[in-house]
């Protein structure tokens, strides 16, 4: 498998918008928790190593995205 960095979603903003509303009202710590579970989950979903890694290439600071 190999990382997709293009969009996936029909609607990238309304994905945008449910990130941002999950977070709403949460202290720092708080949204913190939620973004550590939600990497979680959502590596797990994933299920490859190579493209957890490869991803966590990309969202590293100094990466070429950044």
């Amino acid at each position: 498998m190999k990382l997709v960095t293009v969009t996936q979603f029909a609607s990238p903003d309304a994905a945008y918008v449910a990130l941002v509303e999950a977070r709403r009202g949460l202290s720092e710590p708080e949204a913190a928790a939620l973004d550590a579970k939600l990497v979680l989950i959502l590596a797990n979903h994933i299920g490859d190593l190579d493209v957890l890694r490869e991803a966590i290439a990309l969202a590293k600071p100094n990466s070429a995205s950044s």
